[in-house]
């Protein structure tokens, strides 16, 4: 090898420890999928590049985005001509399960319950079903991600999972010897019963279970280390809230209620969980405010639903619980959610919409995190 072939190797190998793999968060070299990089000259300053890379398992459906990664890194090369060459294989099983074992190791429990870390967790909730809050759920943790966020939603609504319909999820996670990988949709890592389950297939567990089932999803899932974990809870304040709050006292509520005084004093419940257990409520949305028609504002379901949950859990609490956002009534919101598999805050392209809507839930994303 000469000098000028082993100066390539060194900087090409530097640079492809900036690919990160899309699913396990960290780069390709400390992964060890690099098994071999190999420069020959193809003619006055120009090389061609060998890269060869071992996938974690066989047809991974991200192959072809590590390769463009690689490929950009190694032709970011600016002294030389390079064009790469990339040989794209799979790990054997004792290669992968060093792998995994390795990636247990460094997070053997719940990592959103370690001192120091860095995820900030808003847990969604609401007294009763049928006020939106899945619907809040998933078009704020799409939010999130198109605001540039690191993004991680678990459905905790195990009787009632939406969340893969919602971000139009039919896959399953990937199993890497007993870990998963979550799925990615619209830039948000999601984990649901729902994809394990079907759609049409009624869950039946008790309480034991369900606090089991949220511990899996913790542990047992690899998240990296997202900026923002969403959950999606269950109705009311039954076993998976008081799960929430044992596993994740860090977490911070979310109340969801519409205008309705039969919606907005059964909200105010699922906020009083807090007087119980170690959680802190931060605020109150409420969803179906109004319905615009012809420039008019028609209040469907009344108003002062979330003015009140705000006033009494405020004084219940004896610190502000703010309203902090009114979101319409508004049929487009469902039939994009549900129909075409995208939350209706994003456009096609998965930026955030530029209306009244997307800028709602622009401002109620920055206003949990300032």
């Amino acid at each position: 090898m000469t000098d000028q072939t082993q100066i390539i190797e060194t900087a090409v190998i530097e640079r492809l420890s900036h690919v990160i793999d899309p699913e396990l968060g960290r780069s390709v070299t400390d992964l060890g999928m690099i098994c071999g990089v190999d420069v020959r000259p193809t003619g006055l300053d120009s090389f061609n590049v060998r890269v060869n890379v071992e996938l974690t398992v066989p047809g991974c459906p991200l192959s072809a985005e590590i390769s463009r990664q690689i490929e950009a890194a190694v032709t970011s090369y600016a002294e030389a001509q390079l064009t790469a060459e990339i040989v794209v294989g799979a790990m054997d099983e004792e290669k992968l399960k060093s792998l995994v074992n390795d990636l247990k190791a460094a997070r053997r429990e719940n990592p959103f319950s370690k001192p120091g870390t860095k995820t900030r967790i808003f847990a969604i909730a609401s007294g009763k079903g049928g006020v939106g809050k899945s619907s809040i759920s998933a078009n704020l943790a799409a939010t999130f991600a198109a605001l540039g966020y690191d993004t991680a939603a678990i459905d905790a609504d195990i009787y009632g999972f939406s969340l893969p319909r919602l971000f139009g999820v039919h896959d399953q996670p990937t199993n890497l010897n007993g870990m998963l990988m979550p799925v990615t949709a619209w830039g948000v890592k999601l984990m649901s019963i729902g994809m394990f389950a079907g759609s049409d297939r009624a869950i039946l567990w008790r309480g034991p279970r369900l606090q089991r089932s949220l511990e899996q999803f913790l542990a047992d899932v690899w998240w990296g280390e997202p900026d923002v974990l969403i959950l999606d809870l269950a109705p009311g304040t039954g076993d998976m809230a008081i799960s929430v709050a044992q596993a994740l006292p860090n977490a911070e509520l979310v109340v969801v209620t519409t205008p309705q005084p039969s919606a907005s004093d059964i909200a105010v419940r699922s906020g009083l969980v807090a007087l119980q257990v170690p959680m802190r409520v931060r605020g109150v949305v409420e969803n179906m405010s109004y319905f615009e028609h012809a420039g008019e504002r028609i209040d469907i379901f009344g108003t002062g639903g979330g003015a009140r949950v705000s006033s009494q859990l405020t004084d219940a609490l004896h610190y502000e619980v703010p309203l902090m956002a009114q979101l319409p009534l508004d049929p487009r919101i469902r039939e994009i959610g549900e129909s075409e598999g995208r939350p209706a805050v994003l456009n096609d392209d998965g930026t955030l919409r530029d209306d009244d809507f997307g800028r709602t839930f622009g401002h109620l994303a920055k206003s949990l995190l300032a």
